[in-house]
């Protein structure tokens, strides 16, 4: 027997009022607003507003700066996906063959999610401190000088590093879920057939959890893009030569040290809209190679 809960529209439209008002203030609002303030000149913390139009796109587009940051972001961010993407592929297979103690596996491949990722950054900024940093010590014990705050490549691996240590424990989740999907006759069919466990993952596993690597794709760009911004800051503050300048960073610099926030909410807009043009892409891909059978 069915049973009417509401007797009409406007109980369940109250309902959905707090998620709206809270999404109008928090979401869309400060989108809004950020558009209207990237059409203005601004002085400090945005007073004496001169409207500009596109002047302050016009002056992004054609800087050198802006464009090696924006280059490096979109660097960062494949270099992020796809070494999370295969480690946590890597490690979720291992403890899915686990038949027992798996749990305790699984908790200790994704504590370091629970850890913000400023704490991430500051961990790695001691292990491997120039002078006092225990793994840099023990590198130097066997003749390599890991001096990585002086050099641009080894500053953005050690900023990438960071930000994937943090994805991998969400990554893996989500993987040894997918796995268990996966029926047993599938893997005991190619281990009788000789099939090894390489050529397992990779004819096997990944495309009936394609689904799950095409979500966990999208969300890692995301996370990428947006918010390495505390292990930039704690670890080179965009340094060596701008090696490690982020957008998401550039962003904090030309609002807050410069105080130039049309020039910021201008960048903020070029971010978003590159981030969807990524996620739109990444989407239609996935309708052609992940099997959502």
């Amino acid at each position: 027997m069915s049973r009417e809960i509401y007797t009409s529209n406007w109980q369940g439209y109250l309902l959905l009022l707090p998620i709206v008002a809270l999404s109008l203030i928090f979401a869309y609002y400060p989108a809004l607003d950020t558009f209207r303030l990237s059409l203005f000149k601004t002085a400090t913390f945005g007073l004496n507003s001169v409207y500009v139009g596109f002047e302050n796109f016009n002056r992004l587009l054609s800087s050198g700066v802006f464009q090696y940051s924006l280059v490096i972001s979109l660097a960062f961010a494949v270099v992020v996906v796809a070494t999370t993407l295969a480690i946590s592929l890597y490690i979720g297979y291992l403890i899915h063959r686990i038949l027992q103690g798996s749990s305790l596996y699984l908790v200790a491949a994704i504590w370091p999610y629970a850890l913000p990722l400023a704490v991430s950054a500051l961990l790695l900024s001691f292990l491997f401190h120039p002078t006092v940093g225990i793994v840099t010590r023990a590198l130097e014990t066997i003749g390599i000088a890991f001096q990585w705050r002086n050099d641009p490549v080894l500053a953005f691996m050690m900023v990438a590093l960071a930000t994937t240590w943090k994805l991998i424990g969400y990554n893996v989740i989500f993987i040894v879920g997918a796995l268990a999907t996966v029926p047993k006759s599938l893997e005991e069919t190619a281990r009788l057939d000789a099939v090894g466990s390489w050529r397992l993952i990779r004819r096997v596993y990944l495309p009936l959890i394609s689904p799950t690597i095409a979500f966990l794709i999208v969300l890692n760009t995301i996370e990428a893009l947006f918010r390495p911004f505390p292990v930039v800051d704690l670890m080179t503050n965009g340094g060596p030569g701008e090696a490690t300048n982020l957008i998401i960073y550039k962003i904090y610099q030309d609002a807050f040290a410069y105080q130039n926030l049309g020039v910021a909410a201008a960048e903020s807009i070029i971010l978003f809209v590159i981030s969807g043009i990524l996620m739109y892409a990444q989407i239609r891909l996935s309708d052609s190679y992940a099997h959502f059978g």
